[in-house]
């Protein structure tokens, strides 16, 4: 017998815990986790799910986390705010006892809080990275990841990546047969390749027109198929390239070669989901000679290769290159 307890927070998205649970209920549902007790439990007073005009209230049993094998906390409605005391407590307790406790999303807040993650690898949604950093530097984060198996405690980012979790812990538990069978009667992938980064979004900074390196970066957004010397961008900006490279790190937090690649990535991120070209051409548009040069630079950035990353966000049948 295994005690899973899902620990809800006043507010929760009913569609989001399809995600956090979602596996392990139909594990149960298709025979597959016959020993597994699921309970869902409110980590303060008033919790309710909410969705699709419904209200589930949520009864409160911080007993429950307390004495569970697993615990998974799918999220936590304010990352900015603390989570009750009396959750984090109870979260503590259960770990100190030799629970494995997972936080999904926005729930490695909640983890964070408790002092769990204290130098520990983390993951979250990659867009809270930033805010969990932040909040938690002693959290050794790492965003680009779908989830962090670290033993005891485990970590998922965003949406789905709390059912590839969910997957990994009844491959862990059951075998790969299990698993591999459960994703097919849920018609999922077992295993997703990459990891987040492939979904990360890359905002340019606001430019500045009055700043001349600024000017320089929107200038060469619009020749990425072509050599781009950072020493003619110095030229432009009529500074000295010591000067320009200060500014630019200044402004973007990079130096103006690596900048440079990753927009041109960025390029061929924008080809790959939107149109048909063979991914050499696209990689001649976007400033590489070839397929095979754009190839390591996109999978370091992106984590899977532009092959792959069409295959998942493709919007039209591609060519073969």
């Amino acid at each position: 017998m295994k005690r899973l307890v899902v620990v809800i927070f006043d507010g929760a998205s009913l569609g989001a815990m399809s995600f956090a649970f979602g596996v392990f209920d139909m594990a149960s549902q298709f025979g597959e986790l016959p020993g597994l007790e699921i309970r869902v439990v409110g980590g303060e007073p008033d919790a309710a799910l909410r969705g699709g005009g419904l209200t589930v209230p949520v009864p409160e049993d911080l007993d429950a986390i307390r004495d569970a094998d697993l615990v998974l906390v799918p999220n936590w409605r304010s990352p900015s705010q603390d989570p009750p005391e009396e959750a984090l407590e109870a979260l503590r307790t259960a770990h100190a006892r030799g629970a494995r406790v997972a936080g999904l999303c926005s729930g490695a807040f909640v983890l964070a809080a408790a002092g769990l993650l204290d130098g520990r690898p983390a993951t979250t949604h990659w867009a809270m990275a930033p805010l969990l950093a932040a909040r938690f530097p002693a959290v050794r984060l790492d965003a680009s990841v779908l989830y962090i198996d670290d033993g005891d405690i485990l970590t998922a980012g965003g949406g789905a990546s709390g059912m590839d979790l969910g997957l990994h812990l009844i491959r862990s538990w059951c075998g790969a047969e299990v698993a591999n069978r459960l994703a097919k009667g849920m018609v999922v992938p077992p295993h997703r390749p990459g990891g987040q980064a492939q979904y990360i979004e890359s905002p340019m900074p606001e430019p500045d027109e009055d700043d001349p390196v600024s000017e320089t970066m929107t200038w060469a957004l619009t020749r990425l198929d072509t050599a781009l010397p950072v020493d003619e961008l110095a030229r432009r900006a009529l500074m000295s390239r010591r000067n320009y490279d200060r500014r630019f790190r200044e402004i973007t937090g990079a130096a103006p070669g690596l900048w440079l690649t990753h927009q041109r990535v960025i390029r061929a991120r924008q080809l790959l989901e939107s149109t048909c070209l063979p991914v050499d051409e696209i990689a001649r548009h976007c400033g590489f000679s070839s397929a095979a040069a754009l190839r390591p630079h996109f999978r370091r950035q992106v984590g899977v290769t532009p092959m792959a990353y069409r295959e998942t966000f493709g919007v039209l049948e591609p060519m073969l290159s």
